[in-house]
């Protein structure tokens, strides 16, 4: 007697060896960004995942876990490349590569000076646990500094009680190369963001801190 399911099985049994082909390609590629092979075994996992999906939808009425589409191996080279240097590494650079700047300026307003030093000595200590007595923080520029270094480096370190967000404005450009970090001194506070001539201004955002309740009630 013929399986009436031997169709199903053998899907299965096709998503089995994808998903084994593309971790062996994941182990052989290290790390590798934009791996081609990772990236071929990547689509046939996909569409065997896709091809069961359907064939238990079709017998049983049930689906599986996996929310993917069929990707056409061909279609798929073009809209989302196989990895640096094309199919068959050939594939000549970029003639439109591009650096992008992102710069940003956020202002802050200090409610109480000795509060932001707590804060800032409080930071420095828990990051210097074998140290019984650590420095103190002097003045609110190494305060600050001191929070960023405590926290992920980025301004969201900063959004605490002790400081208060001004106005500020994020500026993305398209630039001809990456900064030179040792072409300014360490000293220099205008060098570094200071934009090229030939640099293209594509957008600036304003930001603006959020009011106050009773800045937000209609005036009467």
């Amino acid at each position: 007697m013929t399986d009436p399911h031997a169709e199903l099985d053998a899907a299965l049994d096709r998503v089995i060896e994808s998903a084994r082909r593309h971790l062996a390609a994941v182990r052989a590629a290290q790390g590798r960004v934009d791996d081609d092979d990772v990236w071929q075994a990547y689509v046939d996992l996909n569409n065997t995942s896709h091809a069961y999906d359907d064939l238990l939808l079709d017998a049983f009425g049930e689906v599986t876990p996996w929310d993917v589409e069929s990707i056409d191996p061909d279609e798929a080279d073009e809209r989302f490349g196989v990895g640096i240097g094309g199919a068959d590494g050939n594939e000549p650079a970029d003639p439109h590569s591009q650096v992008i700047s992102v710069r940003q300026r956020r202002d802050y307003r200090v409610p109480s000076v000795a509060a932001l030093l707590r804060v800032a000595e409080a930071a420095r200590r828990a990051e210097t646990p074998g140290e019984e007595d650590p420095a103190p923080v002097e003045g609110v520029g190494e305060a600050v500094l001191e929070l960023l270094q405590a926290g992920d480096g980025s301004l969201a370190a900063l959004d605490m009680p002790e400081l208060e967000p001004l106005d500020g404005l994020v500026m993305v450009s398209e630039v001809a190369a990456s900064i030179d970090l040792e072409a300014f001194d360490d000293d220099d506070a205008a060098g570094p963001f200071q934009p090229d001539p030939a640099d293209r201004l594509v957008g600036r955002l304003d930001e603006h801190p959020f009011l106050d309740d009773e800045d937000d009630s209609p005036q009467e």
